[in-house]
Parts: C-alpha cells; structure tokens; sequence
C-alpha cells in the first residue's frame, strides 16, 4: 500500500479526497503521469496504458514555500507548481509516476531541473516556430516521448494503440468544444466562470470515460433549460471574450468580478478551455507526423509568429457577438505580455473595447481589478 504525505491529516477534505481517488489508483496497479502544459502530446501516455493527470498550479497558498528557491518575481504559474511539488500538496504530483514538462518558457525551463530533484521530470524541447525543421525537431521530441514511456513502464507501444488514443482525444475535443459553444447562444444560458471551473474541474479526474460523461450530461442540460426558458430573450448585458495566459488562478479576481459588475463571459481564448481543441489529429497522417502537426499547432505566444491566434481572436468576436475583450497577463509572462500589444490592435480593428490586465495570484490588487474592469464595462455600449 502507497503511503500518504506526512501532513495528509492538515488538508481540507475536497484535497484529502482527491489524494484518496488517486491513491486508491495506484493501489489497484494504475500509471499515472503528470503534466502541465497543452503541448504534451497526451495520446502517447494513454497508449501506454496510463492516464495523463494535470497537475496543480493555480493557487497561491504554495507560493511562499517556493520562494526559497525560485525568485519572488516570476510568473506565478510556475511558482505555484513547483511550490506543490515541494510541499507535497497536490494528490496529482505526489501520486504520477513521472512528470512530462515542456520548454515553453525560460521560466519554465529552468524551474523543471529543480523539480527533477523531487520527482523524475521528463523534458520535451519545443521548438518555438513552425515552419519545416521545427516540424521535424517536434516529430524526433514525439518519438523520444514514445520510447521514454516504452521504456519507463516496460512496454510496447504499436501504433495501433496510438491511433486508438487518438480518436478518444479527438472525440473528447468536440465535446469541450461544443460544451464552449454554449456561450454562442443568446441570452447566455451558462456563466463564464462555471464555463471555465468546470473544465478545470473535470482535469482532475482521471478517467476520460467519466470527464465525457460529466460534460454531456452539463451540455445537454444547459441546452434543455436555454430552449426552456431563455429562447428568444435576447440580452443586452455586455459579452466579454477573455484571452491571455491561464485564467484559472486569477479567476474570482477577474471573470466573477466581471459578470458580478453584470458582464456576460461568453468566449475564451485560453490554454484552459479551447486552444488545444481547436485542432484534431490528423487520422490520415502516420502518427508521429499527425501529432507532431497538431501540437506545434497550438496558438500559444511562445510560438513566433503567432498571427494565427488574431485571426481566431478576430474570428471569435464574430462568431459570439462579442461586446469586449478582455486581456488577462500573468506576471512575468513576457511572451503574452509582448503579444498583447498585437493582440490590442486587432481587436481594436473591430471596432471592440479591449482591456489589459496585468495580475499575480495574490488578493493585493483585487480592488484595482475590480475598479478598472467597472471603467471597461462602461466603455462598452450595447
């Protein structure tokens, strides 16, 4: 029997019971392998027979413990997660069998050699273009991936099991996309905040059967209680599109604040909702390559250039009736930091209100956000 973390009994009990499911797991001979990033191509670790889990990394309550080791002024995000690691907080990071990161950041980067002295981090190198060599640096990262799986399990991986994964990954991407085209409809039947911390939610369980089962049975009750009692009440609250880095630590200071204020958030361009189900996996292609393409896909800012990110922001505000954007930059974020400026000019080009802001996990600038998110909403006339 797997043994707990020594201050087990000092969790809250929605975090004793995540640590519970997923000790009872691995008690039963599951693998588990941790990740953080979209990029990491999930299909290979599913055709290995384990599930891919995401791992902490949106509170600031680890932050301090952090700190010891990582400078006070980087981004957040990464402070957060390896702040969980340190202090064996998060059931998804204590129980993975390894850990996969990604060179998406410096920050990033840098942090995951730290984090291989608490646990075996394996690191992909992602290109940060796209055109043909960085296509072929991705494919030979893919393959190393495989055999790092193959190896670290003792297993073979055909590629008869990753094509079975992906069709299950692809299947899961139209669910989360339909699931996020709820808030196309008018007058809005779902809050922007139960939109993003219902797929935050469903990221922890480690079964894809039951994630898929959760958000059919959400879709379909959402669309019931729209045709029901909202069809043709057309709202004339302001629709907001939030865009940016990862929302889902800076939520309550932020989304809720917005629809509190009386905003409807209706689309996200994030790595936590959409950006990784826009694309499938090409069943046509061999694998490596399908995957290799789908991934380095990604509209993220660390890839350079990005422009494919304004015309989906750009497509986007049409396609949701979008009233605003606002911009959400997490501290220290440079890529998105800098991509902002284009991001601005593009949804100014629209003729659409944006908004930067610019923010940490921490409640110290909440009544600023609060304040600045009043003046945006009035700025925006529907």
């Amino acid at each position: 029997m797997l043994r707990l973390p020594e201050n087990f009994e000092s969790f809250p009990e929605a975090r004793k019971s995540g640590f519970m499911k997923m000790k009872a797991h691995k008690d039963n001979g599951g693998k588990i392998v941790g990740t953080y990033c979209s990029f990491i191509p999930t299909e290979l670790i599913m055709a290995a027979g384990a599930i891919p889990v995401t791992l902490c990394a949106t509170s600031e309550e680890p932050i301090a413990a952090a700190q010891e080791h990582l400078p006070s002024n980087l981004c957040p995000l990464i402070k957060a997660s390896y702040g969980f690691a340190l202090t064996d907080t998060c059931p998804y990071f204590y129980f993975s069998d390894f850990i996969v990161g990604e060179t998406t950041c410096d920050g990033k980067k840098k942090m995951f050699e730290l984090m291989n002295d608490i646990k075996n981090t394996y690191v992909m190198q992602l290109p940060s273009s796209r055109d043909e060599v960085a296509l072929t640096m991705w494919e030979a990262e893919i393959k190393k991936f495989w055999k790092k799986l193959e190896d670290f399990y003792g297993v073979t991986i055909t590629e008869e099991d990753v094509k079975k994964a992906i069709l299950q990954k692809n299947a899961e991407r139209d669910l989360v996309l339909e699931y996020l085209d709820l808030g196309k409809l008018n007058p809005s039947p779902i809050s922007g905040y139960e939109l993003g911390t219902k797929l935050d939610t469903l990221s922890f369980i480690p079964s894809m059967e039951e994630r898929c089962k959760q958000l059919r049975e959400r879709i379909d009750e959402v669309k019931a209680d729209w045709e029901a009692n909202y069809k043709g009440k057309v709202s004339r609250k302001p629709r907001i599109l939030i865009t940016g880095c990862p929302n889902g630590g800076v939520r309550d200071k932020t989304i809720k604040v917005l629809e509190e204020l009386g905003a409807d958030v209706v689309a996200f361009d994030a790595c936590n909702s959409n950006r990784e189900k826009i694309e499938k996996v090409d069943t046509t292609l061999p694998v490596t390559e399908a995957l290799a393409k789908k991934y380095l896909n990604i509209n993220c800012s660390v890839m350079s250039p990005n422009t494919n990110r304004l015309k989906f922001i750009s497509d986007m505000i049409d396609d949701y009736q979008v009233d605003g954007v606002l911009e959400i930059i997490l501290q220290a974020c440079h890529t998105f930091s800098i991509e902002s400026y284009n991001v601005k000019k593009a949804v100014l080009a629209k003729g659409i209100p944006y908004l930067k802001v610019e923010t940490d996990y921490s409640k110290a600038d909440a009544g600023q956000i609060n304040t600045r998110l009043e003046a945006f909403l009035e700025t925006i006339a529907v």
